[in-house]
């Protein structure tokens, strides 16, 4: 008998892709609320909606902006494994399992958000001048909230009208 390498027992505990047929596995995907066409999840994007809300408070309270660059950048991974996401796991490998395609176009756009929120957080702690702060929190954010209407765009498979309900809730 030959011991059972990383692949097989990764695969072997139940409910993962390899032991699901394809509705089984869709469905699963489903009732996770993963995008089976994608084996992506909108709720990553509730990390980077967090940095917008905050960086559209500047403006108007400038002691918002501690909150702001208090904002850690976290990978899909990441996220997923900080939150109470129920189907963690599940969503994790639904994304290492995606279409590397898709997850390419999905991760180059994340990474470019988390770019300029992370050069932006930069430029604020230099920033001398809440007026400067809060310039630099309206660029951002014309900057930012495209990006994350893109990535929903790839999670939902590039439907308009799957980008417009993200964007309202």
């Amino acid at each position: 008998m030959r011991p059972m390498n990383s692949q097989a027992s990764h695969s072997a505990r139940p409910g993962r892709q390899a032991d699901l047929d394809p509705a089984a596995w869709a469905a699963q995907l489903r009732a996770a609320n993963i995008n089976p066409s994608t084996g992506l999840a909108t709720d990553y994007l509730n990390h980077f909606n967090e940095a917008i809300m905050l960086l559209e408070m500047i403006p108007d309270m400038p002691e918002c902006a501690g909150d702001f660059l208090d904002w850690q950048p976290l990978s899909y991974s990441e996220h997923f494994t900080a939150t109470n996401f129920k189907a963690r796991e599940l969503v994790i490998e639904a994304y290492e399992t995606a279409d590397t395609g898709i997850r390419a176009e999905f991760d180059n756009i994340t990474k470019t958000m988390t770019s300029i929120l992370t050069a932006v957080g930069a430029a604020m702690r230099e920033a001398q001048q809440d007026r400067t702060r809060a310039k630099l929190a309206e660029q951002a954010t014309g900057w930012v909230k495209p990006l994350v209407a893109a990535a929903g765009g790839i999670i939902n498979g590039g439907a308009d009208s799957d980008v417009d309900y993200i964007m309202t809730h």
